[in-house]
């Protein structure tokens, strides 16, 4: 057995069997304290997975929140930003399972913002803007698959979905409290005002 090799124990530091009196010893416990830097970079690294952006992408959202004038809460603020991005919107109205694929969607030209096409997945939409799935798309076997849970999907309260023809409207752009998101955003505006 490779865990009980006299050679492997003392490459690891540990005393064989037969020198520890026949029971094996435990190694220490790893440092339980955890840095501030590495509470900042894990909560960065989640609002990065949670939306889908590059470090670049994030960093953009984040300096550009920084910099506006007038806001009240940056924290909501950002959170509009990114969830009024066109693939958060058609993953949020249920065209999508997950955002990747909604974004997949988005890229392949799928949707139609106040009728013009987009293809570009972090356009902002903005109040009253209407998302509606092209015609020809309709019939794609993504589409008939993402019909059935839609039906059985809630929207948000800051949008508007008409599941008979399959587009959505933006009411209100949401707040902080609507969204929740399960990471704490300070600590991203910390992360990145180092």
């Amino acid at each position: 057995m490779v865990f009980n090799n006299p050679r492997n124990n003392q490459r690891i530091g540990q005393k064989s069997n037969q020198e520890s009196g026949g029971q094996i010893q435990k190694r220490r416990p790893r440092r339980k304290n955890v840095s501030e830097y590495k509470k900042l970079l894990q909560e960065k690294q989640s609002l990065k997975r949670l939306y889908g952006l590059s470090e670049k992408q994030c960093k953009r959202y984040v300096k550009e929140t920084l910099m506006m004038k007038n806001v009240g809460n940056l924290t909501d603020e950002l959170i509009k930003r990114l969830e009024r991005r066109i693939d958060s919107v058609v993953f949020r109205l249920g065209f999508a399972k997950s955002l990747p694929q909604a974004r997949q969607l988005v890229t392949h030209a799928y949707f139609l913002v106040n009728g013009k096409s987009i293809n570009i997945p972090s356009f902002q939409v903005k109040k009253g803007d209407i998302i509606s799935l092209k015609e020809g798309k309709k019939q794609k076997a993504i589409i008939k698959d993402v019909m059935e849970t839609l039906k059985k999907m809630s929207i948000p309260s800051w949008l508007e979905m008409d599941k008979e023809k399959l587009q959505g409207k933006i009411l209100q752009y949401p707040t902080l409290a609507e969204v929740n998101p399960p990471i704490e955003i300070s600590l991203v505006f910390e992360y990145y005002s180092r």
